[in-house]
């Protein structure tokens, strides 16, 4: 590791393992999570950009609506497939990267393969289940062992590194954010459900359509702003001004006339 970038956290041999620090700080810099100048997380950066938006709901949307339009099940897979594989074409010709693309086109084609095994379209939606609780049960391991997710994400976007974990304020806020999106998980997952497991097709698409980017964006919000930290600024006015206070009462005490002596 380059010593000139290094955290402190993590060059002490002490306070963390270094294949946790290098772990975490892998995930950080492969997050699409960054600071706009305002202070605020860019929303937009964070679901992938207008791209990544479509890429990951266009998919979903057009096997939702051919196969409530035309109930083939045949019909609605290879539309969403053949959606998939267009975007990773397009991101060839244009020489972009493939990293999303190709999780995309992973992702609808596995859940292709199952519908078409089990013969249920239901099943198009499985894949997504089993990810959610990965998630899930990941995000509440990393609370667990003291690395919450959204601390490590979240401090490499502030460039507070890993020196949060040193700070029980920082540590503590950090694991309620990341508490706040096991919540979306669960959430997820206590809705969808039984949509799965009664056929309502056509609800559980449309769930998870709603519950899938605009609620993981929304959590991430509140999250990010329950895990600001406090400005030293802020700390340093407020000091600056009841010095000032201070100040100013002992002038007045100072000003006050000494009563005259009683004859």
């Amino acid at each position: 590791m380059n010593e000139n970038t290094s955290d402190p956290l993590e060059s002490d041999p002490k306070a963390q393992p270094n294949s946790f620090a290098n772990l975490a700080n892998g995930l950080a810099s492969a997050s699409p999570l960054v600071r706009k100048e305002n202070g605020h997380i860019d929303l937009l950066a964070a679901a992938g950009g207008i791209r990544g938006i479509v890429e990951s709901v266009l998919p979903g949307l057009v096997f939702l609506v051919t196969f409530t339009l035309t109930r083939e099940l045949m019909v609605s897979l290879i539309g969403s497939v053949v959606i998939a594989a267009l975007f990773v074409i397009v991101r060839l010709f244009q020489r972009t990267s493939l990293t999303q693309s190709l999780a995309g086109i992973a992702g609808v084609a596995l859940s292709a393969i199952l519908a078409l095994k089990t013969g249920k379209a239901e099943d198009f939606y499985t894949i997504g289940f089993y990810t959610n609780a990965i998630y899930l049960a990941a995000m509440v391991l990393s609370i667990a062992f003291r690395w919450p997710v959204l601390g490590v994400v979240f401090g490499y976007a502030r460039n507070e590194g890993l020196r949060w974990r040193k700070k029980p304020e920082r540590l503590r806020a950090y694991r309620v954010a990341t508490w706040i999106m096991v919540g979306v998980m669960a959430f997820r997952l206590a809705v969808q459900l039984p949509l799965y497991f009664t056929a309502q097709i056509d609800a559980l698409g449309a769930m998870r359509l709603l519950m899938g980017l605009p609620l993981y964006v929304l959590g991430l919000w509140i999250a990010w702003l329950i895990s600001r930290p406090v400005s030293e600024d802020d700390i340093a006015d407020g000091g600056a001004a009841g010095d000032t206070l201070a100040a100013d009462a002992t002038a007045i005490v100072a000003e006050r006339p000494e009563p005259e002596p009683m004859s």
